[in-house]
């Protein structure tokens, strides 16, 4: 078997895929190496041949954002499905998820895969879903070895990171159950690893046989991304015992996980309120020592379908700005529909924004750069490069161009009133008589 990246950087040897990362990111490549070695950063790339940009999430690097597409039972279009993926890289997310739950999902994620550079990811419980009900008309009609067929096939065909919920245990529902929640739970894999365990009376497979699941992530140095079945689905659940029981063992797995050489990183919520996102940041990162944390989200209201795109960024700023490395982005039609191909772009573009804010405060090298460029061009009135500069220059260029009259040097919000264009005149006469006296 082929060691994995993180069994190569444990044996002293740098794999091609941390050096170009250590450039694209300007950090230091030993301190990337280590910050792999004791698990604080991921680099998701399986080794089934693939073709994967190499991507970095961790501590002191980029904050990166995710894009979520996939069928479900209601709407089957691959070509649909490639257009969102077509959308979401051009929009510049860093990865990209199939969550498929309808159709041949098989085929569809082949598709997917044949037309992606972007690290890949998937949740195997999906499809294993959908072939138990296909199978026998039932979701739990599965068992592990049904489980982890999906999760090898997958892996063979260059899945790079795995939504696994490993740590949504017998223990944990107990917790769930003694303190009650509003909208008890709302992961669609959490659902249906719950319904597999109360039907059968067993404890998680996936956790129970965690090391045979190990074995196969190895075997395809696939990056395990430790689910949070238990996250909240509403700001009035967030923080419970539940979500925090979970997170304690998500710890433990990932601690594992590294042991084994595969990478780990943990998922997190989900809708937590404005007052509590920097706390779960913090938590989550004491709990598993420092692994890379992936939030959805999280959204700090529940009362704005149609605008959770712009109620996600705000958490993901917060999130991201406390340590959070990984954003899920959240579409307008969170709660409403599957996502649109103008949804995904949109939902890319507002969580890049959430995740460059999010470098500024963090520090992240080339962050605060990117804004200096920016008011430089702006003090000069150079549009071009204003919308060069723009985060979604396609959408600048298009106000700009079509509320303009021509007419003056400004914009069409002040005309010939520009606050830029007036005070440099002024500034620049004075500044010429101070220098002559």
């Amino acid at each position: 078997m082929k060691p994995t990246l993180l069994q190569l950087v444990r044996d002293g040897i740098i794999p091609e895929q941390l050096d170009a990362v250590s450039r694209d990111e300007r950090t230091d490549l030993d301190t990337l190496a280590d910050d792999v070695l004791n698990g604080t950063t991921v680099v998701p790339a399986g080794n089934s041949g693939r073709k994967v940009r190499p991507t970095g999430i961790g501590r002191g690097l980029r904050t990166k954002v995710n894009a979520n597409i996939g069928s479900s039972s209601e709407a089957v279009s691959t070509d649909d499905e490639k257009a969102k993926l077509t959308a979401a890289a051009s929009s510049g997310a860093d990865a990209v998820m199939d969550l498929s739950s309808g159709g041949d999902v098989d085929a569809l994620r082949k598709a997917l895969l044949a037309g992606c550079d972007l690290p890949f990811g998937t949740v195997p419980i999906y499809e294993a879903t959908v072939a138990a009900r296909e199978r026998s008309g039932s979701m739990v009609a599965m068992d592990l070895e049904d489980l982890l067929a999906v999760v090898e096939r997958q892996a063979s065909e260059g899945v790079d990171f795995m939504t696994i919920h490993a740590g949504l245990t017998r223990s944990a529902l107990d917790e769930l159950h003694a303190q009650g929640r509003l909208m008890d739970v709302v992961s669609r894999g959490g659902a249906f690893m719950i319904a597999w365990m109360l039907h059968h009376d067993r404890e998680n497979p996936f956790y129970a046989e965690f090391d045979q699941l190990l074995e196969i992530l190895a075997r395809w140095d696939v990056t395990l991304s430790l689910g949070d079945g238990l996250r909240p689905g509403c700001v009035a659940d967030a923080s419970d015992r539940g979500q925090f029981s979970e997170l304690i063992t998500l710890g433990k797995l990932a601690k594992r996980a590294r042991e084994s050489g595969v990478q780990a990183m943990i998922e997190g919520p989900g809708h937590v309120p404005l007052h509590e996102v920097e706390a779960n940041v913090r938590i989550a990162k004491k709990l598993t020592g420092g692994a890379p944390f992936y939030v959805l989200g999280p959204l700090v209201t529940d009362v704005a379908p149609g605008y959770d795109h712009v109620t996600a960024a705000i958490g993901g700023a917060l999130a991201g700005a406390a340590g959070a490395d990984f954003l899920c982005y959240v579409t307008s039609a969170e709660h409403l529909g599957l996502p649109s191909v103008e949804d995904v772009r949109q939902g890319v573009v507002v969580s890049r924004i959430a995740a460059h804010a999010a470098d500024i405060a963090k520090g992240v090298p080339g962050a605060m750069e990117w804004d200096r460029k920016m008011a430089t061009a702006r003090k000069a009135l150079d549009w071009d490069g204003q919308i060069s500069l723009s985060i979604d220059p396609e959408t600048a260029r298009s106000i700009y161009e079509n509320r303009q009259s021509g007419s003056v040097e400004g914009c069409s919000m002040c005309g010939d009133l520009c606050a830029m264009k007036v005070v440099s005149e002024h500034l620049g006469v004075r500044e010429g008589e101070i220098s002559g006296c």
